[in-house]
């Protein structure tokens, strides 16, 4: 049977879609193939016409996650800068929906564990965020990569917190001190 052109491209764009919130929201290892396919409305046979492995999902997956996030950042600086990033970062909407927020708060431990492929992606991608935001910091910063690795450094360990301890106001508390420490790191000029 013959589908009509384009159909295989948006079917793999939706497994895409579907594994990329999956694997936020729940985790890579607990994200299995038969789930992502039943929610992509696809059966388990179709997987291996798209993909490799599960392993090449989640690094094309991670990838698409990454260069989406830069999209985000590029957004923030441009309507309100910096500051503007770290609390949209750091608000209760995206601590609430790991599944379409950022994907190193939600599978760094997992993606250490992943093979070095997906492990080298990882890194071009995260890089190309940190001098985004280096590129964002004042004129006269004095190594604007480690300060921007800081941020990103404070931005997701308080995001991860924040997920992590149980009741609403030790969360907000410390997505407030998060963001307060995150726009300490930009220095004044």
């Amino acid at each position: 049977m013959r589908y009509e052109k384009g159909r295989k491209d948006a079917s793999r764009g939706r497994i895409m879609e579907v594994a990329a919130d999956r694997f936020r929201g729940d985790g890579i290892a607990a994200s299995g193939l038969a789930s992502i396919m039943s929610d992509a409305g696809l059966t388990n046979g179709a997987f291996y016409s798209h993909f490799q492995s599960k392993a090449a999902l989640v690094r094309e997956c991670v990838a698409a996650a990454l260069e989406g996030q830069s999209g985000q950042i590029a957004e923030a600086l441009a309507s309100g800068g910096l500051t503007m990033a770290i609390d949209a970062y750091l608000s209760a909407g995206h601590r609430d929906n790991p599944e379409k927020g950022c994907a190193s708060a939600a599978l760094l431990p997992e993606i250490a564990r992943e093979p070095d492929e997906t492990r080298q992606i990882y890194t071009e991608r995260f890089m190309a965020l940190v001098r985004q935001v280096s590129a964002a910091l004042p004129p006269r910063t004095k190594d604007p990569e480690s300060v921007a690795l800081g941020i990103f450094a404070t931005l997701i360990g308080a995001l991860q917190m924040a997920r992590a301890v149980d009741g609403a106001e030790l969360s907000d508390r410390i997505l407030a001190a998060g963001a307060d420490a995150a726009r300490a790191l930009i220095p004044r000029q």
